[in-house]
């Protein structure tokens, strides 16, 4: 996750992944590059070419909203995706802010009065820094002191834990795309690590930005079976770099009953 250039790498990976018939281009012959040329996009985006080298190689890194929003349009971004090269291009506000790293007390309390329910606290960074016992039970992944990422593509088990589990390690590699501070040195060596996993190279190449939002789950609990939990993510207030991951069964389902039986 290159800070210094992290506007231009999305960017050109973003470019490359829009094919020319679908924005309206000839594709005569062989192409030398994947999805549009950058003489391509700068025209769609009514921009000139040398401004958009500029903006690639780094020596441009804050432009206007109007060429935000002409980039976005071009690249076919969804909102997520268009968030992201927002923020990508914002000026950044000086170094990384220190991490939160401890909970507070009322926090623990909540999580511990959510009885059958799994739940746990994680940065932006998807260390996980507190979890009640359901959540330490449903997954090993969520003991405090693992990081998410790293047990999603580095741990064999959770290929085994999640039947989707090429849909959610997307999920992953976006979301930590979106949420961490590339700004943070322990961000940098989380994604050198990862990198070494080819599922992880692949996916982060793809530059997808989209943070943890509520959504379905499937477990294959080794003790209990399968389960199907809604995902709840919530901000702590006043630690705006923790969230609360809440994992919800439909009332009267065999998930709610498998969750009764974690315990």
């Amino acid at each position: 996750m290159a800070a210094d250039n992290a506007l231009g790498e999305f960017l050109k990976a973003r470019r490359g992944r829009v094919p020319p018939a679908r924005a309206g281009l000839p594709d005569h012959g062989r192409r030398r590059v994947a999805g549009l040329r950058r003489d391509e996009l700068a025209r769609l985006a009514g921009i000139s070419e040398p401004y958009l080298t500029r903006l690639e190689q780094g020596v441009d890194q804050h432009p206007s909203p109007q060429v935000l929003r002409a980039l976005a349009r071009a690249l076919e971004l969804d909102d997520d995706a268009r968030a992201h090269l927002f923020a990508l291009a914002a000026p950044t506000p000086g170094p990384a802010r220190p991490a939160e790293t401890e909970v507070a007390p009322d926090v623990h309390q909540l999580l511990d009065a959510w009885a059958g329910t799994p739940a746990y606290v994680r940065d932006r960074r998807f260390d996980v820094l507190a979890a009640n016992k359901w959540a330490r039970a449903l997954a090993p992944m969520y003991e405090p002191g693992h990081n998410l990422a790293r047990d999603m593509f580095l741990d064999p088990a959770a290929r085994q834990l999640f039947p989707d589990w090429p849909e959610i390690a997307a999920q992953t590699a976006a979301a930590l795309r979106a949420e961490a501070d590339p700004r943070d040195p322990r961000v940098g060596a989380l994604v050198a690590e990862l990198e070494t996993d080819e599922d992880f190279h692949r996916l982060w190449a793809r530059h997808d930005a989209r943070p943890s939002r509520d959504e379905l789950k499937r477990f294959a609990h080794p003790a209990v079976g399968e389960l199907a939990l809604r995902r709840q993510a919530l901000t702590v207030g006043g630690a705006e770099q923790q969230v609360i991951i809440v994992y919800q069964a439909a009332p009267g389902s065999p998930s709610e009953a498998a969750l009764a039986r974690l315990l």
